[in-house]
């Protein structure tokens, strides 16, 4: 009973590094302030279990964790879990800390917000916490309630229901939507256009990125093994690297991006256009899928706070801010040359 919070924490770290010197490293303590936790534990639970929680086996070795060990060392995770859960749901209640997550290509758009906040959120001592999210993670950050709110893409339905309902559990501001095309350096003889349907990315030399939205809308209408059933002719971490690929023409074959970013390839300003041109995608396969860009939290919980908390003052300034945007209609990164997904979100060719 007279077990800490903190000896719980460095019995997880040397379950995790296997020694008490590589859990001092974690933590950033001495060894000996780590082993006499240990020390101290083992004493403690041999006395209540009738067995200690470790063993030691010799200079150099990992710590062997017993049966009375191991089991503590999870009830200690779910302890753990547990109580920093209820503080970070009272720090969101009370309105303390915002959580935000966004990727690369909305962190514009959350920066204006962020402006647009600022000033009251120091004036009240609001403290807004702002991480890096892969597209891959959007919602499964919210589900985890890692973030509060978050910016980015996802891939769903023209209905504006997620695949499999997925958007449901979220309350979702939109700020874009696109279809699927292609961009490719093939020759008209190997891909004459304008259209392409896609059951045909079969017989096509694709670039695929590992993990993504493409990747996701691929796993759709083609399923888990898609990567068996499609040509890959090369598979990428990041799709700059693809238009990269495919305009040094090392690679002649084709890449799924929104339609969006196809259309704005003519565009002269935007370099990892040239040498490519935009075929549009017809599906055949299975259901019809659009990108949708835009913020998202979790469903209800803004209705639970008034009006002043964080959560929704931000969400508020992210809506003016989109207004914002499509007036102008300005580059995200104006003065430099545009990032694609950037340039898609906000390129429109009936306003050009």
């Amino acid at each position: 009973m007279d077990t800490t919070m903190d000896q719980l924490r460095t019995l997880i770290v040397v379950h995790e590094t296997g020694t008490a010197l590589g859990a001092a490293r974690v933590l950033g303590r001495e060894q000996s302030s780590v082993q006499k936790q240990l020390d101290t534990m083992n004493r403690n639970f041999r006395d209540l279990c009738g067995e200690p929680l470790v063993l030691k086996q010799g200079r150099g070795k990992d710590v062997l964790f017993t049966g009375t060990g191991e089991a503590l060392v999870e009830l200690a995770r779910g302890t753990l879990g547990d109580w920093l859960e209820g503080i970070h749901e009272s720090r969101r209640r009370l309105g303390k800390t915002l959580m935000v997550g966004t990727t690369r290509f909305t962190l514009g758009y959350l920066a204006g917000a962020g402006e647009r906040v600022a000033e009251e959120f120091e004036q009240r001592g609001i403290e807004l916490k702002v991480g890096h999210v892969r597209t891959r993670d959007v919602l499964g950050k919210l589900r985890a309630k890692d973030v509060d709110l978050v910016c980015g893409s996802v891939v769903t339905s023209p209905q504006g229901n997620g695949v499999d309902n997925e958007l449901d559990a979220f309350d979702v501001m939109e700020w874009r939507r696109s279809g699927v095309s292609l961009l490719t350096n093939l020759p008209h003889s190997r891909l004459p256009g304008p259209t392409v349907t896609s059951s045909e990315l079969r017989t096509l030399p694709l670039v695929v990125s590992a993990s993504g939205l493409m990747a996701g809308v691929l796993h759709t209408w083609f399923g888990a093994d898609y990567r068996n059933k499609l040509h890959i002719a090369a598979e990428i971490d990041t799709v700059t690297y693809g238009f990269e690929l495919l305009r040094s023409g090392l690679l002649r074959g084709c890449m799924l991006v929104t339609k969006g970013v196809a259309e704005a390839a003519g565009d002269p300003r935007v370099a990892y256009g040239r040498g490519m041109r935009a075929v549009e995608l017809v599906n055949d396969t299975g259901p019809r899928l659009e990108v949708l860009l835009g913020a998202f939290t979790r469903r209800g919980e803004r209705a639970h706070y008034e009006a002043s908390h964080p959560l929704n003052l931000l969400w508020d300034a992210l809506a003016l801010e989109n207004e914002q945007w499509r007036r102008e209609q300005r580059w995200p990164t104006e003065g430099l040359e545009p990032d694609p997904f950037e340039l898609a979100n906000s390129y429109n060719p009936s306003e050009s």
